[in-house]
């Protein structure tokens, strides 16, 4: 069954040299594997993530990719100064403090790759 297998997630992007060097720059994963110059997948500890070139990019108005973190305001500083900008919305159930978000227990925060999937962070208390 499928509940037993491994899944990757896939992100269409425009430009795959661009997301490559966002995801190793900024968000510090490895390329692991890359087909063509159309598809790269990317390491980033126990988790690959697959980028590969679509007409789509940037089309997805949800979430697409969640990082679990343990220090959500130290990898938001970190990822600021790298440049990433925090995104805002209103959301039932979370109140903002700055770039983060809290709920019930939870801690998020938004931001956007270059072709516009939007990323979250996440950390549960």
């Amino acid at each position: 069954m499928l509940g037993k297998a491994d899944a990757t997630p896939m992100l269409a992007v425009k430009d795959v040299d661009r997301a490559r060097q966002f995801y190793e720059e900024k968000l510090g994963f490895d390329t692991a594997d890359e087909m063509g110059g159309e598809i790269v997948t990317l390491k980033g500890g126990n988790t690959d993530i697959t980028v590969y070139r679509s007409e789509f990019a940037g089309t997805n108005k949800a979430t697409a990719l969640t990082f679990d973190v343990d220090d959500i305001e130290s990898e938001v500083r970190d990822l600021k100064e790298k440049g990433i900008f925090f995104e805002q919305y209103d959301v039932e159930g979370l109140t903002a403090n700055g770039d983060i978000y809290e709920g019930e227990g939870m801690k998020t925060a938004w931001f956007k790759d270059p072709d516009g999937n939007i990323l979250s962070l996440f950390e549960g208390k």
